[in-house]
């Protein structure tokens, strides 16, 4: 019979008992938060992970707890990816296909989140270049690494609640920049992500998955609550909003909770339950377009699984970056 997980459950809760060795995964965002838990956990059940991040240096002293956990014939290697450049995008995909090292296994965990306006290196809206378009060629274009049974793990967010994609102004030359607005575009995009990515390659065996870890104080808030009491003032005023709804109280998971539905969804649940799915809770969430409680309530809205609309995303996402897959 299989193990009930829920919100509350751990990595090491939802991994116990399995092996991963011979088993190789991609993680990116591995200097810090749930990108490191993620990693520790994959590798202390075996895993061979290969982390991408930004700052070597940062990583390295983040990740040292993680080669201390490591067993079973498990591994941490790091590489260079910086997702607001596409030549760093590139170039880190280009050398892992020469290596030629194939994957079981792909989470794209890196993101920012509500960040003041800008441009990546190559001219995007900060938020929707970085969490979306430079993990859309980083996956592709490894995507022939990825052997039959793999499985890619897009990390979105309930953020994705606050807006649907928008692909006539994706860089918000006409619209007025916010940017919880900008961050829900992106958390939209990676969930529609996996669902054009699932399709193009279930055939051959190679399922994608969206998961929300939950509301975990990680570094990603340091943009939204760059002073210590202003992620407990938002809590207040959400509890305040639940309270007054007649709903229990939002409660923060720990990193291992957050880390939790990544390696459930990438490792545990059957491939077809998760495939083409969004998930939260260690579960395939249920679809609520509901506004009652904004992107504080359970579910996943439509608009961020609809096929046509993931189409429609690949499309210009192509277009984007210059590139077809």
């Amino acid at each position: 019979m299989a193990k009930t997980f829920g919100a509350t459950s751990t990595t090491d809760e939802v991994l116990a008992g399995i092996d991963l060795g011979g088993k190789r995964v991609l993680v990116t965002g591995v200097s810090a938060g749930l990108g490191v838990e993620t990693a520790r956990a994959l590798a202390a059940h075996g895993a061979h992970v290969v982390g991408a991040a930004r700052d070597l240096a940062k990583a390295e002293a983040a990740t040292r707890g993680v080669r201390e956990d490591v067993k079973g014939g498990g591994a941490l290697e790091l590489v260079a990816l910086d997702l607001a450049s596409l030549a760093s995008v590139r170039a880190c995909a280009d050398a892992l296909v020469k290596a030629g090292a194939p994957f079981d296994l792909v989470i794209t965990n890196a993101g920012i989140m509500a960040c003041p306006f800008g441009h990546t290196a190559d001219g995007f809206e900060t938020q929707f270049g970085t969490n979306h378009l430079g993990h859309f060629v980083l996956v592709n274009r490894i995507a022939s690494l990825m052997r039959p049974g793999a499985r890619l793990v897009t990390l979105s967010s309930a953020g994705h609640r606050f807006s649907d994609v928008d692909l006539d102004d994706p860089g918000f030359v006409r619209t007025p920049y916010d940017p919880w607005l900008a961050y829900g575009r992106s958390k939209t995009a990676n969930a529609l992500f996996a669902v054009g990515f699932d399709r193009r390659h279930a055939a051959r065996g190679v399922r994608a998955t969206a998961v929300h870890p939950g509301g975990i104080a990680t570094e990603l808030g340091r943009h939204a609550f760059p002073n210590p009491d202003d992620l407990q003032t938002y809590l207040d005023q959400i509890n305040a909003a639940q309270a007054a709804a007649g709903k229990p109280p939002l409660r923060l998971k720990t990193v291992p909770q957050g880390a939790a539905t990544s390696v459930w969804a990438g490792v545990v649940a059957p491939a077809e339950q998760v495939a083409g799915r969004y998930c939260e809770d260690c579960r395939v969430a249920a679809v609520n377009d509901s506004h009652d409680g904004g992107a504080i309530s359970d579910g996943v809205r439509s608009y961020a699984i609809d096929p046509d609309r993931a189409d429609a995303l690949w499309r210009k996402s192509e277009a984007m970056v210059g590139e077809r897959f």
